[in-house]
C-alpha cells in the first residue's frame, strides 16, 4: 500500500521529497486542493506580490521532480474522509485510496471576518496563489488600500503596496504592531520603519464594518472613522484544518495533537507543519508553530520514522520576514526572555536583539545581521556574558567555546 500525504504545502511536499531521499521505494500519492504543485507560500505576500518571481520559481521543486520521482501528486482534489481502522481516504472524486501511512498536512486557512459588508468585492485574504493573483488585478498607483491587522503578512503586503504607489493605510485592533509575536521595542522599530516609507499606521483601531457600492467595498468602517478603500487585504491570521483529523477521531488541540516524533493519536498516522501541535522539550509546554522552517523540519522527522527510523523533532523554532531591503530573522520567542541585550544599531537598520532568560539565550531578533542570527543558533541554551553579546567589536564565537 501506498503512503499517502494529504495537503500541498510545505511539509507535504519535502516529506515526499524525504522519502526518497532516505530509500522508501514504494507508492507515493500527495493529495491537494489547490491546482497547483506544491509551492512556496512566504514569497506571495513579497516576492511573487511585487512581480519579481513567477510562479515557475514559487514552487517547491518542478513539475519533472514528482514525475522523476514517481510521485503520483492529484491537485484540485480534495479529501473528504479518513477511516484509520480500514486505512483509506476518500476523495470528493469518489475514490478510496488505501493507505500504510498516511500524513496530515492540511495548513491552515485565513481568519475571516464576520462584519456588516464584509462579502463585499474588493476584499481579499493573503493564502495562495489565486489570492495574490486577484490583489496583484488591483494593485494600481494611486489606489488606496486598507490592510486590516498589521501582523507579518499585513506589514510585508504594505512594504510591497507602498513601493506600487498606493496609498496605504494599516488598521491594528492592539496598541502596537506586531504586538502577539515580539517586543515593544521591535514593535516601536518597525511602527518607525514603515510611517517613514510613507505607510499610515493606526493602532488601537478595529475594523467594525464595510461600506460598498454596486457591490464593491468603497471604505472600512472603524466606530466613528471611516477609510476609504478601493481594496481591502485582511490579514488576521490562520485557523488550523483539522476538521479532516476531528472527523477521523484523531486528537485535536489547537491543531493536531502530535508527539515528539510527528505521531498523532491514530496508529500510522502522522501531522505536521501549520496544523500540527507539538511538544516544545525545551519549555516544557505545546506549540503549533506556522513558520517554513518547522514544517520543513517536520517533514524530514515525519519521513525518517515512516521509514521506520526513530527521529524525534527538537528544533529551535525561527522565522523570517522580508519588508523593504530589510530581512528580519527571528529565532525562539522572544516573550521567553527575561532580559534584553541590544548588539548594533536600530538607526542604521542593521542590529540583534538577543533574549535571555537566567543568563542563558533563549531567543533573538536579527535585522540584516545574518552572522549573529547564526551564531544564536548555536548560543540557544547557553550561559553567556551579555556584555559580549552587546559588543559590536567582540568575536561572538568566543561565546561558544
Amino acid at each position: 500500500m501506498p503512503i499517502v500525504i494529504v495537503g500541498a504545502g510545505h511539509a507535504a511536499g519535502q516529506t515526499a521529497a524525504s522519502l526518497r531521499q532516505d530509500g522508501y521505494e514504494d507508492e507515493i500519492i500527495l493529495i491537494g486542493d489547490e491546482p497547483f504543485i506544491p509551492y512556496q507560500r512566504p514569497p506571495l505576500s513579497k516576492a511573487y506580490l511585487s512581480g519579481e518571481q513567477g510562479i515557475e520559481r514559487v514552487y517547491l521543486r518542478p513539475e519533472k521532480f514528482y514525475h522523476d520521482k514517481n510521485v503520483t501528486v492529484k491537485t484540485s482534489t480534495t479529501v473528504t474522509g479518513i477511516d484509520t481502522t480500514a486505512k483509506t481516504v476518500t476523495t470528493d472524486a469518489g475514490e478510496t485510496i488505501p493507505y500504510d501511512k498516511l500524513l496530515i498536512a492540511t495548513g491552515g486557512r485565513p481568519r475571516r471576518l464576520n462584519i456588516p459588508g464584509s462579502d463585499l468585492g474588493g476584499i481579499h485574504y493573503l493564502r495562495t496563489i489565486e489570492d495574490v493573483d486577484a490583489i496583484r488585478d488591483e494593485f494600481v498607483a494611486g489606489r488606496k488600500l486598507v490592510i486590516v491587522g498589521a501582523g507579518y503578512i499585513g506589514l510585508e503586503v504594505a512594504s510591497v503596496a507602498v513601493k506600487y504607489g498606493l496609498e496605504v493605510h494599516v488598521l491594528e485592533t492592539e496598541s502596537r504592531v506586531l504586538q502577539r509575536v515580539t517586543t515593544p521595542e521591535m514593535s516601536d522599530y518597525y511602527h518607525r520603519l514603515h510611517t517613514g516609507r510613507g505607510v499610515h499606521i493606526h493602532t488601537s483601531t478595529m475594523a467594525t464594518g464595510f461600506q460598498g457600492e454596486g457591490g464593491k467595498v468603497t471604505a472600512v468602517e472603524c466606530g466613528k472613522q471611516s477609510f476609504p478603500a478601493d481594496l481591502v487585504i485582511v490579514g488576521i491570521g490562520i485557523i488550523p484544518n483539522t476538521e479532516l483529523a476531528e472527523a477521523a477521531g484523531i486528537a485535536c488541540g489547537n491543531g493536531i495533537l502530535v508527539d515528539d516524533h510527528c505521531r498523532t493519536s491514530a496508529p500510522d498516522v502522522y501531522a505536521a507543519g501549520d496544523c500540527a501541535n507539538h511538544p516544545d522539550p525545551l519549555q516544557d509546554r505545546r506549540l503549533r508553530i506556522e513558520s517554513v522552517p518547522n514544517a520543513m523540519e517536520q517533514a524530514r522527522v515525519v519521513a525518517a520514522n515512516m521509514c521506520g527510523g526513530d527521529k524525534v523533532y527538537t528544533a529551535t523554532p525561527w522565522f523570517w520576514s522580508d519588508q523593504y531591503e530589510l530581512k528580519l530573522q527571528m529565532l525562539g520567542f522572544s516573550a521567553d526572555g527575561d532580559t534584553q541585550v541590544l548588539r548594533g544599531d536600530m538607526n542604521a537598520n542593521q542590529f540583534a536583539v538577543f533574549y535571555l532568560k537566567d543568563g542563558k539565550v533563549v531567543a533573538a531578533d536579527a535585522v540584516n545581521s545574518p552572522k549573529e542570527f547564526m551564531i544564536c543558533k548555536q548560543l540557544i541554551g547557553r550561559s553567556v556574558d551579555p556584555a559580549v553579546l552587546a559588543d559590536p567589536d567582540s568575536d561572538l564565537k568566543s561565546l561558544l567555546a
